[in-house]
This record gives structure tokens, sequence and C-alpha cells, in this order.
């Protein structure tokens, strides 16, 4: 499904879409939507947030796109997703229930899409959602569905000592 503005959820909340697809290399999976994210309905998108340039100079696209580019990624066999779908100012608002049910949801997802490897950017988050405390940025034994499993640190701006 491709992604687009920003949708209400129940108790009207808005919520980013998911940008999925079959056949896909990476499916990158967030911690939940920003603010500003919800609201233009991109991911990553608050100014300062490392993720797309990272991306590129990372050497999965081409280019450096734009959050409102999020689409392409589907040309270069991406996905994103987000482990929560509620959006907050900040990640740590989030519960460590909404975080077990969110590693719940993302296996479905890659039982379903069946991406070769899903990245969950945000060890904290990863930590939470999975009951892997001693869970180091890198790649994990463990896999998803059938997907290698990498966790990469959070590319906000707020986790810029990273």
């Amino acid at each position: 499904m491709a992604a687009g503005r920003g949708r209400h959820a129940g108790g009207g909340r808005v919520t980013l879409p998911d940008v999925l697809g079959p056949g896909l290399d990476v499916l990158f999976c967030g911690i939940n939507p920003g603010l500003l994210s919800a609201a233009k309905g991109q991911h990553f998108a608050r100014p300062g947030n490392r993720f797309w340039p990272a991306l590129h100079l990372s050497g999965f696209t081409p280019r450096l796109l734009k959050p409102a580019e999020q689409d392409e990624l589907l040309t270069y066999g991406l996905g994103i997703t987000n482990l929560v779908a509620r959006p907050t100012a900040r990640a740590d608002e989030l519960t460590a229930e909404e975080l077990r049910a969110g590693g719940v949801r993302l296996a479905e997802v890659a039982r379903r899409y069946r991406p070769k490897v899903v990245a969950v950017v945000g060890v904290t988050a990863y930590r939470a959602a999975f009951g892997r405390k001693a869970a180091a940025v890198g790649p994990q034994e463990e896999a998803i569905a059938s997907s290698r499993l990498w966790v990469l640190p959070n590319p906000s701006g707020l986790n810029a000592h990273y």
C-alpha cells in the first residue's frame, strides 16, 4: 500500500500509512510517527531527522529523497512501517504494551510481505518490543518470520549522540 497524507484512526488520531509492497529487499521499521510526520503523511518528515540522508549515503537510493517522495522507495525494493501507529512528540511517550503489540504486528507484516531484511530503527524500542534487553545495534541472531533482522540507531535529531 502506498503512503499518502496522514489518515484518521479511531479516536480521531492521525496515523501514518505504511509504504509496503511485494518483493521488498529491506523493510525499515520506525518506532512511531512524530507529530509532524503524521500531519504531513510522510515518514521521517522533521528537518534534522537523518533517515533520508543516511539512506542515500548508505547506497540504498541513487539520490537523496525527500520525505514527500517516500513512495519512490518501492522502486528500490524498500518499504517503511512503524512499530506503533500512534503519533507522539517523543518516542518515550509510548507504553511498553504499545511497543510489545507493535512487535507482534511487525512479525505479521514480515510474514505477509516477506522482505529479505527487516531493519528496526531504534535499539531501545526494539528491546522493549521484542523483550531483548541486551540487544545491540547491528545484525541480530534471530529472524522475524523469514526475514533477516537488523537493529539500527534511531535517526531522530533527538538521538544526535549516536
